[in-house]
C-alpha cells in the first residue's frame, strides 16, 4: 500500500468551490489540511465555509461533534506558499490557464520536499504540459475530482508523458483511501469522462440544428427511452453553456480538428448571447419561478392494431414481441427471408423497423423507424421517426401500438438514427476508439462514464450488448448519410466487431 500516511499533510491551492471539495475530502479522510489561496483573506474565508459545512453534516447526524472539534483542528489556512514546504502532496484548483498553474509548480517545487506528489485538478489543460515547466516531472500527475468533490466518488488518476508509476500508484491508491472510485487514465483531451462524453451533447445538438426535434422532445427521448438521468439539453444549462461548450472546443482543437469532435453552431450563439442556463435565467429553458418549461411532443391517443406481422428477428427490440403479446396484440410470422433489420408489418402495409443508421426515405416500402431503449420493458417513451411515404393512418397504427404498450409516442423527423441509438452508437465507438489508443482501460471507461456522468449503462457493456458488428454496420450507413467522417467508425471499433464476430 502506498497511500499517502494520514500523518502527512495535503495542501490545497486555489479555494473556490472545487479546492474547498477537495479539502474537505482530504480532511475527512484524517489528513492535517492547509489552504492557500493567491487572493488575501480567501483561504481564511474557505476554511470558515468548510467549518460550516462540517457543522451541517454534525446536524444531520453524519458527523459526531468530536470528530468535527478534530477535523477543524487539521485545518488551517497558509498565508504564503513557503508554508507548505512539509506537506505530502499538493493539490492546485487555480485558474484554468497553462502558464498560471506551470509557473505554480515551478515555485512549490522549490518550497516542498522531494517526496512531495504534485497534483492538479485540471479539467481542460495537459497534464504533460503543466508537468513540461517542472525539473522533476516524474511526481507529478493529475487528480481530476467531480464537482461536487465530497459527494461524486470519481476521481481521474491522470498520468502525463513524464509521470512516474510510483507516483500514479501512490495517488490512485490515497484516493481510493479517501473513499473515492479511482479511474487511471493516460493524458489525452478530455481524459476519459469529457472525452467519451462529446457525443452525448454533440447529436442532440446536430438533431435540433437539422430541426428533427425540440430541445424538449429529445432531453425527453433520451430520459425515459435511453434511460438517461438527464436529457443534453437541461445538463448543459446545468452545467452552463459557456462550460460546456469550451469544454467541446478544447477537446476539439486538441485532436486537431477532428470532425468527431465538432462543436455545435447552436451552442455558439447561445453562447453569444449569454443564454448560459440556469445560472443566467435563460438557456435552453427558462429558470425562475413563472418560467413555463416546455412540454415534449407526445403524440395524442390512437387505436392499436390487433395483427402486426412480424418479418425476421428485432434483436435489440426482440422484447416488443412479449410486449406485444401481453398487450393483446397478435403477432403473426412472416413468410419473407428473415433478414437484418427485421420489421413489424402494421396491417396498411407499413413496415416498423428499428432504427439502423438510414433514413427511412432511403427504404423501398413505407416505413417507420422506432428509437432504441435501454430496456423496452421500461421504457415510458418511443419516438418513432416516419418516412415520408407513410400516409397518416399508417402512422395512427403505429403510435396506437406502442401506446397499447404503455408507452408514451414522440414523432420526430426522418432523421438517421434517430436519437438513442445514435448517440449510443458513437458513445461506444468513442469509448472503443480511448481503450484502442490506450487512454485508459474499458473496465475504468464504463465506470467513469457511470459514476461520472451517472450514464445507466457503461458504453462498452452497451455495444456488447448490441454486438459491436452491428454497431459498426449502423455507423457505416449513418457515415454514408453524413459523408464528413464523424460518423466513421474508429478501428479500435472495427477490430472489436471482427474479434466478436469471429470468437
Amino acid at each position: 500500500m502506498t497511500a499517502l500516511e494520514l500523518s502527512s499533510a495535503v495542501a490545497v491551492v486555489g479555494t473556490g468551490t472545487m479546492g474547498q471539495g477537495i479539502a474537505q475530502v482530504a480532511l475527512m479522510a484524517g489528513h492535517p489540511v492547509r489552504l492557500y489561496d493567491a487572493a488575501p483573506g480567501r483561504a481564511k474565508a474557505a476554511a470558515d465555509a468548510i467549518g460550516a459545512r462540517l457543522d451541517r453534516l454534525v446536524e444531520k447526524g453524519r458527523l459526531t461533534p468530536d470528530d468535527r472539534t478534530a477535523a477543524a483542528a487539521r485545518l488551517a489556512p497558509a498565508e504564503s506558499l513557503a508554508e507548505l514546504a512539509g506537506c505530502g502532496l499538493v493539490i492546485e484548483a487555480v485558474l484554468e490557464q497553462l502558464d498560471v498553474k506551470q509557473s505554480l509548480f515551478q515555485e512549490l517545487e522549490d518550497i516542498v520536499g522531494g517526496d512531495c506528489l504534485l497534483a492538479t485538478n485540471t479539467s481542460s489543460l495537459s497534464v504533460t504540459a503543466i508537468a513540461g515547466a517542472l525539473s522533476n516531472p516524474g511526481r507529478f500527475v493529475g487528480l481530476h475530482f467531480f464537482n461536487p468533490a465530497p459527494l461524486l466518488p470519481l476521481v481521474e488518476v491522470v498520468s502525463g508523458s513524464a509521470t512516474d508509476e510510483m507516483a500514479a500508484t501512490r495517488a490512485y491508491e490515497t484516493a481510493e483511501a479517501w473513499g473515492k472510485t479511482p479511474v487511471r487514465c493516460a493524458d489525452t483531451p478530455g481524459f476519459i469522462v469529457n472525452r467519451v462524453a462529446r457525443p452525448f451533447y454533440a447529436e442532440a445538438l446536430r438533431l435540433h440544428e437539422e430541426r428533427v426535434a425540440d430541445p424538449a422532445t429529445i432531453d425527453a427521448v433520451l430520459r425515459e427511452c435511453g434511460g438517461f438521468k438527464m436529457g443534453p439539453f437541461e445538463l448543459t444549462d446545468l452545467i452552463g453553456q459557456d462550460v460546456n461548450e469550451a469544454v467541446t472546443r478544447s477537446v476539439w482543437e486538441s485532436f486537431f480538428q477532428d470532425p468527431k469532435f465538432t462543436p455545435s453552431l447552436a451552442q455558439r450563439r447561445l453562447v453569444e448571447s449569454r443564454r448560459l442556463g440556469r445560472k443566467s435565467g435563460q438557456g435552453w429553458y427558462a429558470y425562475g419561478d413563472d418560467a413555463p418549461r416546455p412540454e415534449p411532443h407526445t403524440a395524442g391517443p390512437e387505436t392499436a392494431p390487433e395483427t402486426v406481422t412480424l418479418h425476421g428477428e428485432l434483436f435489440a427490440a426482440d422484447a416488443l414481441i412479449g410486449l406485444m403479446r401481453d398487450a393483446g396484440i397478435r403477432v403473426e410470422q412472416g413468410t419473407d427471408v428473415p433478414s437484418y433489420p427485421g420489421s413489424l408489418e402494421l396491417p396498411g402495409g407499413a413496415r416498423l423497423e428499428l432504427a439502423d443508421g438510414m433514413s427511412p426515405d432511403a427504404a423501398a416500402e413505407p416505413t417507420i423507424h422506432f428509437d432504441l431503449a435501454l430496456d423496452y420493458r421500461t421504457a415510458t417513451r418511443i419516438a418513432l421517426a416516419p418516412s415520408s411515404r407513410v400516409g397518416e393512418q399508417a402512422l395512427k397504427e403505429a403510435i396506437g401500438l406502442f401506446q397499447a404498450l404503455g408507452k408514451k409516442v414522440s414523432v420526430i423527423g426522418p432523421a438517421p438514427g434517430m436519437i438513442v441509438a445514435r448517440t449510443v452508437w458513437m458513445l461506444v465507438d468513442f469509448a472503443l476508439d480511448a481503450v484502442g489508443r490506450e487512454a485508459a482501460d474499458a473496465e475504468d471507461i464504463d465506470t467513469a462514464m457511470r459514476l461520472g456522468v451517472n450514464y445507466p449503462l457503461g458504453p462498452i457493456e452497451w455495444g456488447r450488448r448490441l454486438t459491436t458488428y452491428r454497431v459498426v454496420e449502423a455507423l457505416d450507413l449513418l457515415n454514408g448519410e453524413y459523408p464528413t467522417g464523424r460518423y466513421a467508425p474508429s478501428q479500435a471499433l472495427r477490430r472489436q466487431a471482427v474479434r466478436e464476430e469471429y470468437s
